[in-house]
């Protein structure tokens, strides 16, 4: 699925998303730890999501590296917005995180970038729920990596989706 191909709605959605000012607004409406950790977006479209967290006093543990849950924070919205446009205009369907699991393999020291390539998946699995009526759900990863692009964090996201 292309962008071209999305509803009007989802349409809407991703266009919004793209722009900062009402990026802003959805954190301060809906993810305020998102604006306070001052992640962004780095790309947005039907098969991938992208964001960043930077390396700020606010997202640093007493180790001097970012802590553990503002990357996951960061990851889980990489894969939440394509979930987002999965959802978004195909009825009244719920997404909620079931499970959680990250692996850690350098400081995070610097400005991670945490990218989700699962935009396809999702859509299937979306489309699955709606289709049986009955509750599916998709292990979606979010790779975090630095500046240099090494792998920092992977993080392993459970999403369940159920038409209401």
């Amino acid at each position: 699925m292309n962008d071209a191909d999305l509803n009007p709605k989802a349409r809407k959605v991703l266009k919004d998303l793209k722009n900062p000012w009402k990026l802003k607004f959805f954190f301060w409406k809906r993810l305020p730890s998102l604006l306070f950790w001052r992640v962004k977006l780095q790309h947005l479209d039907t098969e991938s999501a992208s964001v960043s967290i930077p390396f700020l006093k606010k997202t640093q543990n007493p180790f001097r590296s970012i802590y553990f849950a503002a990357q996951a924070g960061a990851a889980e919205f990489s894969t939440g917005l394509l979930a987002i446009l999965a959802i978004e205009g195909r009825g009244n369907v719920s997404m909620l995180v079931t499970e959680l699991r990250c692996e850690f393999y350098k400081k995070a020291a610097e400005t991670i970038f945490f990218t989700c390539d699962q935009g396809q998946q999702v859509n299937s699995v979306v489309a699955k729920a709606i289709e049986t009526g009955e509750g599916q759900k998709l292990t979606m990863i979010s790779e975090g990596k630095n500046q240099a692009g090494e792998t920092v964090t992977k993080v392993w996201i459970e999403w369940s989706f159920k038409v209401k």
